[in-house]
């Protein structure tokens, strides 16, 4: 949970920055004077109160700041906020995803089982991270990477994709061609033949739009 004090104090902090009192920094924000009053922060009855999202809109409009910049004043709740925004999927070892129970019949992420990764950036909708094992994949992914897998996003030919089939095969490849009846996919390694997969083997596959190299 969030910490009630963390950001109290994050607010403090920011009032001293641009040398206000909290009811400084309320009136400046154009917010009622008493409004971040530390009587105000506790209700009567022993409740915790807080600023709503709106006030600390008003807060950063006013004093030309972001929210990374305020967040900075809350001590702890930095890490916790910043836990909570940072955009994250489902997270399963590659070996893992061939079986069955982690993917509904659309192709996106579902059942137990699943970590999470943060992203640096979003995430699409339905997007899922799997972690490579081994050594097949070199030289582009190597043991312990990570991959995100998009399986809204829209397939062009030398795209890097995942391809999971009914029989329990999870491969990443390079889309070289895609019809309506197979996929022609080339590997990552040299050493390996271009595969012919018939659309209809093919549970589910998805765009690789990030790795953790």
């Amino acid at each position: 949970m969030l910490s009630h004090s963390a950001i109290w104090d994050a607010i403090d902090a920011i009032a001293e920055r641009h040398g206000f009192s909290a009811s400084g920094l309320a009136r400046v924000a154009g917010l009622d004077p008493t409004a971040f009053n530390r009587s105000k922060r506790v209700s009567k009855d022993g409740r915790e109160r807080w600023p709503s999202t709106e006030s600390i809109a008003k807060i950063l409009d006013a004093t030309g700041e972001n929210f990374e910049q305020f967040l900075s004043g809350g001590g702890a709740y930095v890490q916790m906020a910043a836990a909570i925004m940072r955009p994250s999927v489902p997270l399963l070892g590659l070996a893992q995803a061939g079986s069955g129970g982690f993917f509904d019949s659309a192709g996106y992420p579902s059942g137990q089982g699943w970590d999470e990764v943060p992203l640096p950036s979003t995430g699409q909708d339905g997007s899922y991270a799997l972690e490579v094992s081994g050594d097949s994949m070199l030289p582009l992914y190597r043991d312990g990477d990570i991959i995100v897998v998009s399986p809204t996003a829209q397939l062009r030919r030398g795209d890097r994709m995942v391809v999971r089939t009914r029989e329990g095969e999870v491969l990443v490849k390079i889309l070289h061609r895609q019809t309506a009846r197979t996929l022609e996919l080339h590997s990552l390694n040299a050493e390996h033949k271009p595969r012919i997969i018939d659309m209809k083997d093919v549970e589910g596959m998805g765009r690789i739009i990030w790795a953790s190299q």
